[in-house]
């Protein structure tokens, strides 16, 4: 079996047994946010989404995960270059916001969390600054989240 220098090499893994490795960042920030399609109307958003049809916040849980193959120091992804990226594209736009109105990227969508989920991902994708994006979770509530696989 080939060896990988560095950490991995002091370890005994082979390039085969670290391939697939996967490391997150959790990060939170609290939105406010209104599910109201505009074709709708209040009566129709009110039966589609219930009292989700008007504005309220919530305390959100995002997570990245990352894979790849362990490199010479011991990671696969630096977690601190990791959330500078997920802050400066994501956190920085969100926390404390009307992800109805304050947020460019989300202009025009139903801010659900299968669609912050989403968006994220799109935010995220060509950013990381090693490995692969392999996951993007959203918590709305410490119950119910979406994800999106690469």
């Amino acid at each position: 079996m080939r060896r990988l220098h560095g950490a991995v090499a002091r370890t005994g893994w082979s390039s085969a047994m670290n391939s697939g490795v996967r490391v997150g960042r959790r990060e939170t920030f609290s939105a406010a946010h209104q599910l109201c399609d505009p074709a709708l109307s209040a009566e129709q958003n009110r039966e589609r989404f219930g009292q989700c049809a008007s504005v309220h916040g919530h305390n959100y849980t995002l997570e990245v995960v990352v894979g790849g193959a362990i490199n010479a120091h011991g990671y696969v992804c630096d977690l601190r270059a990791l959330k500078q990226v997920i802050h400066e594209r994501i956190i920085a736009d969100v926390d404390h916001r009307d992800l109805n109105h304050a947020v460019p990227w989300l202009a025009g969508l139903v801010p659900t969390t299968e669609v912050l989920a989403q968006a994220f991902w799109r935010r995220l994708v060509d950013h990381i600054p090693e490995g692969r994006l392999e996951l993007v979770r959203v918590y709305e509530t410490k119950k119910n989240f979406a994800e999106c696989r690469g």
